[in-house]
């Protein structure tokens, strides 16, 4: 007995250990995707169903549902910063990403519930914004379930849904105008001045270009032969309506690109010349 009851434990270890080391390819795997976006970033978790031969909206993912955006596990969104979408302040932290898919409307949800995998487990009183977006129907067919961020500017970005022929998305937006300005002058009060920094967001989001460019010659003063420096000052500089003076910078820059055989700042700076010759 003793004997037949250590060949029993004998073969259930034998099944448990190799039964533990099998492993297949997850039916969705899970996707984590993470996005530098204005001064932090968003972090969107999700599973990634296939087509599979299958027919997906209005059948698969029904319409009209709540849907988990995904599979499996709850689809979650992390904002690093305070962000709006469609109109509404949403504040820094972690959400359900949930939508409606329909025929001709998608409802786009961001919720404090971060556990929705099914349309019974939804409250709509948990919901922090909704917006509605008209679905694209593509000339093309994605097989796998697909998330992307796109389209990203300095304040906004978008946020896309890809699967089977089906596109639908929503943008994002938010105010980080102010942060930067303060930041900008608590630092240029400071002993350690990031001139060219500063130039440059005064630049590109429609600042004082006079100021810009009072910041670009002290950048140039402090590193005379950067060749990228000079070349966004010759920027500032026509932007200004100074086209000696730009010439000159993007002709010096020009120079200082092709000794740094830097090819991608010579054909900037050979653009900008042929701009200024118009």
């Amino acid at each position: 007995m003793k004997k037949i009851f250590l060949l029993a434990v004998a073969v259930y270890a034998f099944l448990f250990t190799n039964a533990q080391s099998i492993k297949t390819p997850a039916p969705s795997p899970t996707q984590t995707l993470k996005q530098d976006f204005a001064l932090s970033s968003i972090e969107i978790s999700y599973s990634r169903p296939g087509v599979k031969g299958r027919k997906i909206f209005g059948d698969l993912v029904p319409y009209g549902k709540v849907w988990r955006t995904g599979a499996n596990s709850a689809t979650t969104i992390t904002f690093g910063e305070d962000v709006t979408i469609g109109g509404t302040l949403v504040k820094a932290g972690t959400y359900g990403l949930l939508t409606i898919p329909d025929k001709d409307n998608w409802t786009i949800i961001i919720s404090k519930q971060t556990d929705v995998t099914s349309p019974a487990d939804y409250k709509q009183d948990e919901d922090v914004v909704r917006v509605n977006t008209k679905p694209q129907t593509l000339t093309f067919s994605e097989e796998t379930f697909t998330i992307n961020i796109y389209d990203i500017k300095d304040n906004s970005c978008s946020i896309g849904f890809l699967w089977d022929n089906q596109y639908a998305g929503f943008t994002v937006t938010t105010d980080i105008d102010k942060k930067i300005m303060a930041n900008i002058k608590k630092v240029m009060d400071g002993d350690t001045r990031p001139y060219f920094q500063s130039a440059m967001y005064y630049l590109n989001n429609g600042k004082d270009l006079n100021q810009a460019l009072i910041w670009f010659n002290k950048a140039v003063e402090l590193q005379p032969n950067t060749f990228f420096i000079i070349y966004q000052q010759a920027v500032c500089l026509a932007k200004l309506g100074k086209k000696g003076e730009a010439k000159a910078a993007a002709q010096k820059s020009m120079a200082l690109a092709k000794e740094a055989k830097n090819d991608d700042y010579v054909r900037l700076n050979e653009k900008l010349l042929a701009e200024l010759d118009k």
